[in-house]
């Protein structure tokens, strides 16, 4: 695969298209991932095999089969037998759900265990599962597909701590870098140093990093990924009450997350127990995952963390897409999987994007796929009591799991689905989320959410009608301009609902302006008709 350079990825720009009929129509069937770790042995089920898959089911058994491992070299006859019986589970669960198809992959613990290879085989023959049994560089590979598969065009070093071992590699843009490593410092291990002492354990993480992991490695960019670490940005969410609560894309920088992860390992285990945002069974791990972020963190030096929800089992999935698949926008997947589906007409959103496309001249391509991820969502409330519509839907958004997109970024999508749901720009309740955002990316939201509210008003939601008018934005107003076919411009509703959008875009003066056939292209005289002014 060719390395892209700086100068080709600002060319190399992803589709911005929906595709209301490939949404819609019937779904590939679940997929399922059994994955055992050093640490647990986990059932992911995915609603399919696709750019953004959404977990259906989620368990795992925390086993510890890496436990001992480096004294006897053998997984426990407990563990064994309990691996074995958490596999058989999950394969009959994942068979109830309609599961087609199931991988199961192993890493450390059954890598370096003497009887690793045992336990596959009595797990194919219980279950009827294969097992792979992967190596380091697979490990890292794929951990390091989850993270291009879970960000948008990601470039920086991917670090995967798991129960047993660390594995860090390159993510360039949408491919792996050549060089990686896999370090003896899993939570298991590395728990076990503390045993000893924080001072001695901090000596013996250092000694390991600093003979596998070259200066040379370092980005400014670091992804942490991994249940320990995604425990870790819980932990600190929770710390700072900050406004999204969503770990994928949740972002420091190097210097609050080495801070934030000291102050962990200076807890006492009653202490970390009641930290809120640690779950029960992570708060014994979690001073290993703090170790290991701090001197990463120290002896890479990035700038900024950037937390992944996405790992192993999200690169497996990439992996197994085609090159067209890969290179869609996860964003842009996400939101039409969730909105399209949810919409009263799906094909409405792809003629909005394609009607708004004009609001912005100048656009970038980065806030156009924002711009087309809204138009997506732009209908998924209307179920909902139309009281609640606005405010349920910027709750429900800053919380969906989407991939592809930053929390800032996710703020504005919300925000826009705010507005086209009429809410206030002053609402108590997009604080302090709406912190996140510049002044200009609040006003740039508002614009684009009144914008769809006249869209869905206009046209009822049917994108012939809509294709019958055209948003003309002059300098002292805004004009709509509609073919006499449509009539809309004698309902009250339309003009108010430009006259918000003119209020949005700081105009004072809204009018609609029928016209006597379709019209014209930007740029051109309107045509006359007759008009309709707001003051």
């Amino acid at each position: 695969m060719t390395t892209k350079t700086p100068q080709s990825r600002k060319t190399d720009l992803r589709p911005l298209e929906l595709d209301p009929e490939r949404v819609t129509r019937s779904a590939r069937p679940p997929y399922a991932i059994v994955d055992i770790g050093s640490n647990s042995v986990r059932l992911m089920v995915y609603d399919q095999l696709g750019r953004a898959p959404m977990p259906r089911f989620n368990e795992k058994s925390l086993l510890r089969l890496g436990e001992g491992l480096a004294e006897t070299g053998r997984i426990s006859p407990e563990g064994f037998r309990q691996a074995v019986q958490a596999v058989r589970r999950f394969r009959a669960i994942a068979d109830a759900m309609g599961v087609t198809r199931i991988d199961a992959t192993a890493t450390e613990a059954m890598r370096r265990a003497s009887n690793g290879s045992a336990l596959a085989a009595a797990i194919a023959a219980e279950s009827g599962l294969k097992v792979r049994i992967l190596t380091g560089q697979e490990e890292a590979r794929y951990a390091t597909l989850g993270v291009i598969s879970g960000f948008f065009r990601p470039v920086g070093l991917v670090g995967d701590m798991g129960g047993g071992s660390l594995e860090v590699a390159e993510a360039i843009d949408d491919h792996v870098g050549g060089g990686w490593v896999s370090l003896p410092l899993g939570a298991l291990p590395v728990e076990a140093m503390l045993a000893e002492g924080v001072a001695s354990a901090k000596r013996r993480v250092d000694d390991i990093l600093r003979e596998g992991l070259k200066s040379g490695l370092s980005r400014p960019v670091f992804y942490p990924v991994g249940g320990g670490w995604r425990a870790l940005a819980k932990a600190h969410i929770e710390s700072v009450d900050a406004p999204v609560k969503v770990v994928h894309g949740y972002e420091l920088t190097a210097s609050v997350a080495r801070d934030f992860a000291q102050f962990v390992l200076r807890l006492s285990p009653a202490r970390l127990a009641a930290t809120p945002g640690v779950a029960a069974r992570r708060a014994r791990t979690l001073p290993a995952a703090a170790m290991v972020l701090d001197r990463v963190l120290k002896r890479l030096a990035p700038e900024r963390v950037v937390f992944s929800a996405l790992g192993l089992r999200e690169g497996l999935i990439y992996s197994q897409l085609t090159r067209q698949e890969q290179y869609l926008d996860p964003l842009l997947e996400g939101a039409q999987l969730i909105g399209l589906p949810l919409a009263r007409v799906p094909d409405f959103a792809p003629a909005l994007a394609s009607w708004t496309a004009d609001l912005f001249p100048g656009e970038p391509h980065a806030e156009a796929r924002l711009r087309v991820a809204a138009c997506a969502l732009s209908d998924i409330a209307w179920r909902d009591a139309p009281d609640l519509r606005a405010e349920e839907s910027f709750r429900r958004i800053l919380q969906f799991p989407f991939i592809g997109v930053s929390h800032a970024e996710r703020v504005f999508i919300a925000a826009a689905i705010h507005a086209r749901y009429a809410g206030r720009p002053d609402a108590p309740w997009l604080k302090p989320a709406a912190g996140l955002l510049s002044a200009a990316a609040l006003r740039r939201a508002l614009i684009l959410g009144r914008a769809m509210l006249l869209a869905y008003r206009f046209s009822g939601g049917v994108p012939g009608l809509l294709a019958t008018a055209r948003l003309r934005l002059e300098a002292d107003r805004v004009r709509l301009e509609v073919g006499s076919a449509a009539r809309a411009p004698d309902s009250d509703a339309v003009a108010e609902r430009l006259r918000l959008l003119a209020n949005a875009m700081g105009v004072k003066r809204s009018e609609i302006v029928v016209a006597d056939d379709t019209p014209q292209a930007p740029g051109r005289p309107a045509p006359a008709g007759k008009e309709r002014a707001s003051p």
